[in-house]
């Protein structure tokens, strides 16, 4: 049988980590990588390309976009690609590169460790295998493989710092795990396909997330305007609480939608949805032209909100586009 061609493309983490006189530090190569696995990729015909060397911590959107435009050049010679990647900030690449790749017709498969692969006791091989098994599995999108769970692109979250089961499919069940029958797959959960396949890149970095406290002095969005943002993320109090006694926010709010500024609230609550109609203090919210987002996750909204604005300078083009539901990160009609 011929085996499937997977591009495997190395961008630093803790996976291909060792000891040095800093701390821990990326420096092992994809080939470096490949030999720690073992037989199992010998399944596959692997092409192994180094493309980063960082710190999941010093990923932005720059870097998104170069492994977006990677996978796009490549991807018609392959069957799946799979990327490592540094645990902390893995959960907005992929959210990113969802948007970026929407449509991608192979599995781009993100993956990594809690622990270094030359760590005899490391979860990276473990992890390696699963992002194998969904890269070859033929299902177009962008997906994260971590502890046997794989999850879509836009629902995954860093959930614990130390544990190998690190990240949660928040608000959508797994579109893949691993158990006795080797990879069963969820195909009621994976994004629809979208033709014609085309990189839609283009990435606003303008963009600020707020976490609200109680008494968050309003006066946080004049400096925000003045700076030149294009767009605010909020996370606001349960299923949609500002508070507008003594430090009215709604006012705030107002005028940055007044000014052209796209501002996107959702829920600091990790599960379930949040509903602005519910209250008071988030219907007021709403009617200042505020965008919310239901069951998005974070990491959905920020990078959702960088890639809209990155195609469209309209700010009821930035709205409609919150009120689609594009690859998988946010559940309508509930």
């Amino acid at each position: 049988m011929k085996r499937k061609k997977i591009l495997l493309l190395t961008t630093g983490g803790t996976i291909a980590s060792t000891e040095t006189e800093d701390g821990l530090a990326p420096n092992i190569s994809g080939v470096g990588l490949t030999s720690f696995v073992g037989s199992m990729l010998d399944a596959f015909d692997v092409t192994v390309r180094d493309i980063l060397q960082l710190d999941s911590s010093n990923m932005q959107p720059e870097e998104w976009e170069l492994i977006a435009r990677t996978v796009y050049d490549a991807w018609q010679a392959f069957d799946g690609a799979v990327i490592t990647h540094g645990t902390d900030t893995m959960s907005y690449t992929a959210a990113a590169l969802s948007f970026l790749l929407r449509g991608i017709p192979i599995p781009v498969v993100l993956t990594g460790a809690q622990l270094p692969i030359s760590h005899p006791l490391s979860d990276a091989t473990d992890n390696l295998r699963t992002a194998f098994a969904m890269a070859d599995s033929g299902c177009g999108g962008v997906y994260l493989a971590f502890d046997r769970k794989v999850i879509l692109g836009t629902r995954a979250v860093k959930t614990h710092t130390m544990n190998f089961d690190a990240f949660d499919s928040v608000n959508a069940p797994l579109a893949a795990g691993v158990n006795a029958h080797g990879l069963v797959v969820n195909r009621a959960v994976l994004p629809k396909p979208v033709e014609p396949f085309v990189l839609r890149g283009g990435l606003c970095r303008s963009v600020f997330l707020l976490k609200l406290i109680p008494g968050t002095d309003p006066r946080i969005f004049d400096a925000l305007v003045q700076l030149g943002v294009r767009g605010i993320v909020i996370e606001a109090f349960g299923a949609g609480g500002l508070q507008f006694i003594r430090r009215d926010l709604t006012k705030k709010l107002e005028q940055a939608v007044r000014s052209g500024i796209s501002v996107v609230v959702c829920s600091q609550c990790l599960y379930e949805r949040s509903d602005f109609s519910l209250y008071e203090v988030g219907r007021r919210a709403l009617a200042q032209g505020v965008i919310q987002t239901f069951d998005m996750t974070t990491e959905a909204a920020v990078t959702k909100l960088m890639w809209a604005l990155g195609q469209t300078q309209e700010p009821e083009a930035v709205a409609r586009c919150f009120g689609e539901n594009l690859v998988g990160e946010i559940s309508l009609g509930l």
